[in-house]
């Protein structure tokens, strides 16, 4: 497009309360957060009701601070963009409605946003040359799938979870290990310090032929390890627990996506999703990637969490193709949506 496209996008499908002022879905012109971590820290993790209740307050004053460190004027936004699933359904109900508001009030657009389609799309913002197709790995709290995607709107699913995310494990795991919330982040931190001495599953990977993941066997065999422990009175090494539960869970969907990438012959793998943060995951898709000719690339950790920067993104290239533009006034939040 010849004319420059201004999109003001709003997330809130879980703890974080953000707006974001995109500009062509490449260049990020403010992207405010406000997070409520510290709250949910004091219940070791997140309580839905609080959650809807801190959208509430805080979504009209990050707004308007997006709007200021972006320095746009509101009437200069061509659309709205918003996260209308999956995730909490309060807490999207506070974002679906406040967007529904500003569409209606500006008369612009309003643009639909999978919450998944905007952790990929935050690699747009990071690689400003990234361009399809490509294979995505999407590892968050409540996904784990492999996709290629065939264009900017349009991804064909190669495998997902048959049970548990393989965010959910590391939450589980953290929470059994005594680690505050959120969990993964502490995992990875303990990973550093300890050594690969356990074997809880043996490459589950390899029971599963096809390209989907399996999380559930490896968090109930470390969550049995730690209560056979607890049990015995014997001492338990925590560092040592996380180095090994966390190369076994990245073990699997690294190998999964490099082999989906050889055998569609794609040459880029990109990450996205919370998890996609994790160091060892880094770490080992750029080295097994390395081997196998594959590029592998990821957001700045900043942009792997959740942020409306990304959804922004996501919201542009619906806008240009004339995608998920939804009536103001019906649309609707949902705790679930199709991968």
């Amino acid at each position: 497009m010849e004319k420059d496209v201004y999109i003001l996008a709003i997330e809130s499908s879980c703890d974080e309360t953000s707006v974001a002022v995109v500009k062509n879905g490449r260049e990020v012109l403010s992207n405010v957060v406000s997070s409520q971590i510290d709250i949910h820290k004091l219940y070791g993790g997140v309580v839905p009701e609080i959650a809807s209740r801190n959208h509430v307050i805080n979504i009209d004053g990050v707004c308007e601070e997006a709007l200021s460190r972006a320095k746009v004027d509101i009437e200069k936004i061509d659309a709205i963009a918003v996260t209308y699933g999956a995730g909490l359904l309060g807490a999207l109900i506070v974002g679906v409605n406040f967007a529904k508001a500003l569409s209606y009030r500006l008369k612009k657009p309003l643009i639909a946003v999978n919450h998944i389609e905007g952790h990929i799309a935050a690699n747009y913002i990071a690689h400003s040359d990234l361009e399809p197709p490509f294979a995505c790995l999407i590892v968050s709290g409540g996904h784990t799938a492999l996709c290629k995607m065939e264009t900017y709107t349009r991804r064909v699913l190669i495998g997902t979870t048959v049970d548990d995310a393989i965010g959910e494990a590391f939450d589980k795991v953290a929470r059994e290990c005594g680690l505050e919330y959120p969990g993964g982040p502490n995992v990875d931190r303990l990973t550093k310090e300890g050594k690969k001495c356990i074997n809880f599953v043996v490459k589950p990977h390899e029971k599963l032929k096809d390209f989907n993941f399996s999380y559930s066997g490896l968090k109930t065999a470390v969550i049995n390890y730690l209560h056979n422990k607890k049990q015995r009175g014997e001492e338990v090494n925590i560092a040592d627990v996380c180095r090994s539960f966390e190369e076994e869970a990245v073990d699997q969907v690294v190998y999964k996506s490099i082999e989906a990438c050889k055998k569609f012959g794609l040459k880029t793998l990109v990450l996205a999703g919370g998890v996609s943060a994790n160091s060892f995951l880094r770490e080992g898709a750029e080295r097994e990637g390395k081997k196998a000719g594959v590029k592998v690339l990821y957001p700045e950790v900043g942009l792997c969490t959740d942020n409306a920067a990304m959804i922004g993104s996501a919201a542009y290239f619906c806008f240009i193709e004339g995608k998920n533009i939804a009536s103001n006034l019906t649309l609707a939040p949902k705790a679930n949506v199709d991968l």
